[in-house]
């Protein structure tokens, strides 16, 4: 999968202690913008319940609209004249929602802030959203998110998990890291839409 990415003039934030080389406002801006789509996949159930998304959490220098890279561990930096479209965060709650609709396989699913009240919510945390050398010379896009589902009848954790994805980048230039971290960022979200509907319906079947 390619990132989809067009170029703009734009001013750069400067991030504390982070930034693989320094920048000027006159500098070219790339902005990626990850064309997630998942297929649906035949193992996924039918749910016939509602799901509301809440807005993801994360940290500060993850929900960030600039792409992290961790050279080495314990030292953290962004890619110069690079963004993304959108703050980390907002890319991974539009992934899961849009595989969750065009699934066709829950009966209807919706953002916290579109005001709807569902029979369950997905709450996650973004923990990581960065390119990872880990001692290779090439670096793996790497995305973790901690899910909890919540039966909003009588805010139950129905269920709690951990998801990690870390895919390679063809080399290191940043259009392939971008590329890498859509793989990434697919693979996850398959992951949790399956889990979703699974533990939604185990629970419901549970329910009175």
């Amino acid at each position: 999968m390619k990132a989809l990415r067009f170029s703009l003039i734009l001013p750069l934030m400067a991030l504390a202690g982070c930034s693989v080389l320094s920048a000027t406002q006159r500098d070219p801006v790339t902005i990626y913008s990850p064309d997630v789509r998942v297929p649906v996949d035949p193992a996924w159930p039918t749910a016939d319940w509602s799901l509301v998304i809440a807005k993801p959490t994360a940290a500060r220098v993850v929900d960030s609209p600039r792409i992290s890279v961790r050279p080495v561990p314990g030292e953290l930096q962004v890619y110069r004249g690079a963004s993304w479209a959108q703050p980390a965060t907002d890319l991974l709650q539009d992934a899961v929602q849009r595989t969750l609709e065009d699934s066709g396989r829950i009966r209807a699913v919706a953002s916290s802030d579109a005001g709807i009240l569902g029979d369950y919510r997905l709450v996650m945390d973004l923990r990581r959203f960065e390119a990872e050398y880990a001692g290779q010379s090439i670096p793996s896009a790497v995305v973790e998110v901690s899910a909890k589902l919540v039966q909003n009848r009588d805010h139950r954790v129905v269920a709690s998990r951990t998801f990690r994805q870390s895919k390679p980048a063809s080399d290191a230039e940043i259009t392939n890291v971008a590329a890498a971290f859509e793989d990434s960022l697919a693979a996850v979200t398959h992951d949790i839409v399956g889990w979703v509907l699974s533990n939604g319906n185990g629970d419901a079947q549970r329910s009175p």
